[in-house]
């Protein structure tokens, strides 16, 4: 009596965690596509926003202070449907007399995840600004990566993103492209030995 039951949930579990992990996904799926041009874009849900560009980073930090700064929900706006905060009426201000001028590039994703056409992650303090224009990565060595090549990686990931990326669904994109993957795409460890092997020769 009991065999059939556990066999059966067996059968079911990988249903069973596909509907749990979409469900706990819906809404990091709203967060990270708004209807307007923006998307798709790196934001999350916090407090009473739907959509925070960059877990509330202030963006305008990067350009005038060379670094990163946390805004705070008391100074904000709303741009193309996406909540930007900021650490000071300043910087707002800043922000809502020029808005394209401050937006990270590739809607804040991981520049380094654009060069295989993959919207994923991104952290707020891991950039770089080339061209005067911002540029997030998904930490230290993503960022390595990206430095691997400066000149093709960005006329890659710009060709991805105008081509492929902007406008479409991020989870879409991203599954589609870690299944169907790029002819140049590299893992997280190969990038990381092609970083030491740069690094060492450097030495």
């Amino acid at each position: 009596m009991n065999a059939m039951p556990r066999a059966a949930l067996r059968r079911l579990a990988p249903a069973i965690v596909v509907t749990a992990m979409l469900l706990g996904g819906c809404t990091a799926m709203v967060a990270q596509n708004p209807s307007g041009t923006l998307k798709p874009v790196n934001a999350v849900a916090d407090g009473g926003d739907d959509r925070v560009m960059l877990k509330g980073a202030d963006v305008t930090a990067y350009f005038t202070q060379g670094r990163y700064v946390q805004g705070s929900p008391q100074f904000k706006s709303v741009y193309e449907g996406v909540t930007f905060r900021f650490a000071s009426a300043e910087s707002k201000a800043l922000f809502d007399a020029s808005p394209k001028k401050y937006l990270p590039e590739y809607g804040g994703y991981c520049a380094n995840g654009i060069v295989y056409a993959i919207p994923w992650g991104g952290d707020a303090d891991s950039f770089k600004m080339i061209g005067g224009k911002l540029y997030i990565f998904g930490g230290a060595g993503s960022r390595d990566g990206w430095d691997l090549d400066v000149p093709g990686n960005l006329k890659r990931a710009d060709g991805y993103w105008k081509d492929e990326v902007a406008g479409n669904n991020s989870w879409w994109q991203r599954y589609k492209r870690l299944v169907f993957r790029v002819p140049h795409y590299k893992s997280g460890g190969e990038l990381a030995k092609l970083v030491a092997e740069a690094k060492a020769r450097k030495n």
